[in-house]
């Protein structure tokens, strides 16, 4: 189609067109008409990019910690002017309404605040005359080129959980976005120049497993960071970790919200709405099983679906819509499937939105929210991470039977729990095997300055993201031992003995 937009690969500064003769669609989901093609790298293409991060952190590397902030202080500014623009490619190319492709924005936004007052984070520590004129000092260093590779939920928020904090350490990036929505990331590299940012410092190569293996075994390239499906992460920690690279590889998640007797429903059933069914579920803090505990279930399903059924569907640029269309029409019909074959495993389905269109725009990628109750554990919509608008609600008869439920899920990325007891909440905070826990907050993230990440299955690697654990993955640790002699001192001559401490 001659109307149809080109996304070419950023490298050394300014957009490079893909020389692998490889492309790739990227559709707008409410139509599902193929609105742009996304160039493929090839392995030579990812070499090239690494090659002008690596030029470029002779230099980068070198420089002082004010050049740096002073650069984000910029790209800030400009990303805060820009983010209306930057949310209108992410609804047309993931589908998410405005207002959430903002929220997206400002998430990633709170990252580049800290990013620009990593100052705090990198300085180091100084212990004086440890032994007689010795003094030890700890320092931290960047590490050189790393990568980030990203999903397509959020292609702004989640590269900037990386690259800011990643840069204003003294590394150089190489970001390899989704290819299913890649304009958000060219669009922020070009914010990036504008700003001042040396080239080579940020590149972006598009494209496929191509791409990522490449980056996983190439020997300049550091450290990778990864988020995105367990199976992927668990490949890329294994992958890159082989090859003697640092990682962190976020993975998938089944969240849990547990709801006890004494819970206000109706704030448990607004937050399990909200929670499970915003961004279309495709998120991997979304809350998609709900545990009630007690009598409170019945009551607790009916206030949901309540509010589920008056959840304005439609595409993302109509400001009346509050839930979008799924990525593609192969997700939407993998998270069908899971609603169609759920009354065979046992579940009661309570809504069902499979089947679902907008009218004028029929060839979109729509579902409606589907809910399933009395979901028992061995059916496939409770076990897999379905990425859409699917809500499980299982039974537990006991706060124990519900913590146990939940620890026993082979995901512990983040969990909830609603209630008015703040004994009961104490104990689910200690108890409860999940790197991330909300107290009558139904998706935890945490803020900037606190580090975001799960346990078993969820996180694959040492380090959460961003916050301090960002900071630190993103340096090394070195400890300097230094003896001065005094001046008035005579030359103590050889000693061979170990080094004397008194």
């Amino acid at each position: 189609m001659s109307d149809t937009k080109l996304v070419h690969h950023w490298i050394g500064g300014k957009a490079v067109e893909g020389a692998s003769g490889t492309r790739g669609p990227v559709t707008d989901p409410a139509t599902g008409a193929v609105t742009t093609e996304v160039d493929f790298a090839s392995v030579d293409e990812v070499d090239a990019a690494v090659a002008a991060a690596k030029q470029a952190y002779q230099e980068w590397g070198r420089s002082s910690l004010a050049k740096r902030t002073e650069i984000l202080f910029r790209f800030r500014a400009l990303l805060d002017a820009n983010r209306d623009a930057i949310a209108e490619l992410i609804t047309a190319e993931h589908g998410k309404v405005h207002s959430d492709a903002l929220g997206e924005v400002a998430r990633g936004l709170e990252i580049v605040d800290l990013a620009c007052g990593i100052n705090v984070q990198l300085k180091g520590e100084l212990s004086t005359q440890v032994a007689n004129r010795v003094d030890v000092s700890s320092i931290r260093q960047p590490l050189g080129v790393v990568a980030g590779i990203t999903p397509f939920n959020f292609p702004a928020m989640v590269p900037m959980w990386m690259f800011p904090i990643a840069i204003a350490c003294g590394n150089t990036f190489v970001l390899k976005p989704s290819e299913k929505d890649p304009s958000a990331s060219v669009k922020i590299a070009e914010l990036l120049s504008e700003a001042g940012l040396p080239d080579g410092v940020f590149n972006v190569v598009h494209g496929d497993k191509v791409a990522v293996d490449r980056l996983l075994e190439h020997p300049d390239v550091a450290a990778v960071s990864f988020v995105g499906s367990t199976p992927i992460a668990r490949h890329i920690h294994t992958t890159a970790s082989a090859n003697g690279k640092r990682v962190q590889a976020l993975g998938g998640a089944k969240n849990h919200m547990l709801v006890l007797p004494d819970a206000d429903l109706d704030a448990a059933a607004d937050a399990a709405v909200s929670a499970a069914y915003g961004s279309a579920g495709e998120r991997c803090m979304a809350i998609s099983a709900v545990v009630a505990v007690g009598s409170v279930g019945d009551e607790l399903v009916a206030k949901i679906k309540e509010r589920a059924e008056k959840i304005t569907i439609g595409p993302g640029d109509d400001p009346a819509s509050e839930m979008g269309p799924l990525i593609t029409a192969a997700h939407r019909d993998k998270v069908a499937s899971y609603v169609s074959g759920a009354a065979a495993e046992g579940c009661e389905v309570v809504l069902d939105g499979t089947g679902y269109t907008v009218e004028g725009h029929e060839n979109g990628h729509w579902i409606g929210l589907s809910l399933l109750d009395h979901v028992p554990t061995t059916a496939r919509a409770y076990q897999d991470e379905i990425f859409g608008p699917v809500l499980c609600v299982l039974r537990a008869e006991t706060y124990e039977e519900g913590v146990a439920l939940i620890n026993a899920s082979p995901f512990g990325n983040g969990t909830a729990i609603f209630t008015r007891d703040g004994g009961a909440a104490r104990r689910f905070q200690l108890e409860i095997e999940a790197g991330m826990v909300g107290v009558n907050v139904p998706i935890p993230v945490p803020v900037g300055y606190h580090s975001f990440g799960g346990w078993k299955d969820s996180l694959f690697g040492d380090h959460h993201i961003y916050g301090n654990d960002g900071t630190h993955f993103y340096t090394r640790g070195k400890v300097v031992t230094t003896r001065w002699p005094d001046p008035a001192d005579a030359p103590a001559g050889v000693d061979l003995g170990f080094p004397r401490n008194h």
